[in-house]
């Protein structure tokens, strides 16, 4: 009878494969064997393996490299990194390596735009995209990188009276995008999104604003849409749309040559997660070129915006299970060493899940069982699988240690969660080790940052 965690896990999904091995009845991570990762640093343990970010970088231009090269596009692909997924140097420093544009959403980005370059890490050329709402701060410190010398910055309108702000006190040429205000999902609360402008009042508004504005040149055109980049007749009726009014843009503003897809492609939650990336990327150039040759405008260059694609697969979260409680005849309760509320806030906040599995014990017997975290927070808890309403674990037994982890929580559960901040119930902010690979191939490791300790949450808090 198979009844043991690795047979459960082995019957449900494609296992192994070329993220997650099992040797020796113990999980390892592109190859890492995370046990051992465990005893050099204990749990709770955040990790961010730094190789997974290059190849998903190259995945995508590969694939939209190819799309192009098989309809004759006559554009160029730029790939762009939303800071706001990980702010984090190590995060910023290897996306940067890889020859990437940013994209921005608040002031503060900039602060971090000019420290990479202060370092040498970026370099003027680089295109800087300017999303969010605009406060003062926010346009200081894009004019500020424009007088520095930044060639393609360009701030994305998000509404009409943001240009007046770019423009006051300022006599440097720039270059802008307009973001458009799209239309939401049928089942969410609001018709139109709250951010950029109305596809009815984006000529109107060129013409009146931009077109015989000498400091001013309309250089892309902002399509995004909360969803991502899924395979549904919402998402290409959108894309139908946004590419339409770029061509009539086009045919009166000879500057634009830039049209931006914002809204990325999505990671894997789940082991058997099924989406055709190749398809999508080769769909979205084949519709662009087609509706750019009935308009007979030339194909723009393609600007996407991957935040979580980048960064959210190479990042994990490792617990320990410290105690069961048997709450009554059906519910077993397997408490962490920490809280999910602070360390992986979209369980609760968005119901999200992440890919789940045992760390070690794999030849062991399974249960059902729920997860608590620390907090006194009755929300603090995961329960469920995206494929599944339960989930399963190695029997606890007495005296024998039970570790588990959670995959591609890279993008922004450190920023949600407060990193470095106050925490619920005053739990502390785990470790945070980087992984990476030397000229060999081989991996090592390195303490990013220590568990959070009381006199820094005291000081915070004014004690």
């Amino acid at each position: 009878m198979k009844n043991k965690y690795v047979d459960l896990i082995e019957q449900t999904f494609e296992f192994p494969n070329e993220e997650f091995t099992l040797v020796d009845n113990e999980l390892e991570w592109f190859g890492v064997p995370l046990m051992d990762i465990i005893k050099q640093y204990g749990t709770p343990l955040r990790i961010s393996y730094l190789p997974k970010i290059g190849d998903n970088i190259q995945k995508a231009r590969r694939m939209f490299n190819v799309a192009m090269a098989k309809v004759d596009y006559n554009g160029e692909y730029n790939y762009c990194y939303c800071s706001k997924s990980s702010h984090f140097s190590f995060v910023m420093e290897e996306v940067l390596k890889h020859e990437v544009h940013l994209e921005t959403s608040s002031a503060f980005d900039i602060n971090i735009i000019e420290s990479l370059h202060e370092q040498g890490q970026l370099d003027q050329d680089t295109f800087i995209i300017c999303n969010g709402f605009k406060r003062p701060q926010y346009v200081e410190n894009i004019q500020k990188l424009i007088h520095q010398g930044f060639k393609n910055v360009i701030p994305i309108l998000d509404n009409k009276f943001e240009l007046d702000l770019l423009l006051k006190n300022f006599d440097h040429k720039f270059n802008v995008g307009i973001r458009i205000a799209s239309e939401e999902e049928p089942k969410f609360d609001f018709y139109t999104s709250r951010l950029g402008i109305r596809y009815k009042d984006i000529i109107p508004y060129y013409k009146n604003h931009i077109a015989n504005n000498e400091q001013v040149k309309l250089k892309m055109l902002h399509f995004f849409i909360n969803t991502g980049i899924k395979d549904t007749a919402y998402y290409w009726n959108e894309l139908n749309k946004a590419i339409n009014l770029y061509c009539e843009l086009r045919k009166i503003c000879p500057d634009l040559n830039s049209l931006n897809i914002g809204g990325g492609f999505p990671i894997q939650t789940h082991l058997d997660m099924v989406y055709d990336y190749e398809y999508l990327a080769e769909e979205i150039v084949a519709q662009i070129k087609s509706i750019c040759e009935k308009h007979e405008v030339p194909d723009p260059d393609i600007f996407t915006e991957f935040g979580s694609f980048t960064v959210g697969e190479s990042g994990a979260m490792l617990y320990s299970i410290v105690n069961q409680k048997k709450q009554n005849d059906r519910e077993l309760w397997n408490m962490i060493d920490s809280s999910f509320m602070t360390t992986l806030p979209d369980t609760w906040a968005i119901n999200q899940r992440f890919v789940f599995l045992a760390i070690n014990n794999w030849d062991s017997e399974y249960e059902r069982v729920n997860l608590g975290g620390l907090t006194c927070d009755s929300e603090d808890f995961y329960n469920a699988e995206v494929h599944s309403n339960a989930i399963f674990l190695p029997k606890i037994q007495q005296d024998r240690e039970q570790y588990i982890g959670f995959f591609h929580t890279g993008a922004y559960q450190e920023s949600l969660g407060g990193y470095g901040g106050i925490q619920h119930c005053l739990i502390p902010a785990p470790k945070m080790v980087i992984i990476d690979k030397d000229e060999n191939g081989e991996y090592y490791t390195k303490l990013f940052a220590k568990e959070q300790s009381y006199k820094s949450m005291l000081k915070i808090l004014g004690y």
